[in-house]
């Protein structure tokens, strides 16, 4: 049996350092802009999309946290923030006393659409206006089956939104 690692060859190294590069970059333009014209980051913005998006705005702290792929203490971090914006609320779940909904406030639905604008611009100029619309399609092909593989179906797995 062969231990030796499978070395990344050089053009996949070039690949794999222009995804972290562009990755990072990306997270860090988008970051910026939503602070500077809502004061929020990303991530946050990607809650109030979420719940805007959900039936009577409102979801499960559990499913909030699997849609935004990150730990339950992060999440529960983050609503505090949002709460204390006024911008979502907590609710307790009458069927399972440990469930917590969070729900999406008019004020934040407002904040949401004052800011959906300029973050669709952003992420126009980043990405779409820079690709063809094969490359679009290229991309979102590319990034689903990486997101597939990555997602575990299994039982037990180590999941962010579990820990």
């Amino acid at each position: 049996m062969n231990d030796e690692p499978r070395w990344l060859t050089a053009e996949e190294q070039l690949v794999w350092r222009s995804y972290i590069e562009a990755a990072t970059l990306l997270e860090d333009h988008l970051d910026r802009q939503l602070q500077r014209d809502a004061g929020m980051p990303h991530v946050y913005y990607g809650l109030l999309v979420k719940l805007a998006e959900s039936p009577r705005r409102r979801l499960r702290m559990t499913e909030l946290a699997k849609y935004a792929k990150i730990t339950r203490s992060r999440l529960s971090h983050a609503v505090a923030r949002l709460e204390k914006n006024g911008w979502v609320r907590r609710e307790d779940c009458p069927s399972d006393k440990r469930g917590q909904f969070t729900i999406l406030t008019d004020e934040g639905y407002e904040v949401l659409r004052r800011t959906a604008p300029g973050h669709v611009n952003a992420v126009r100029q980043a990405v779409f206006d820079r690709l063809t619309p094969e490359q679009q399609k290229s991309l979102g092909e590319i990034m689903r089956i990486v997101a597939e593989g990555l997602q575990p179906s299994e039982a037990g797995a180590d999941l962010p939104w579990l820990r």
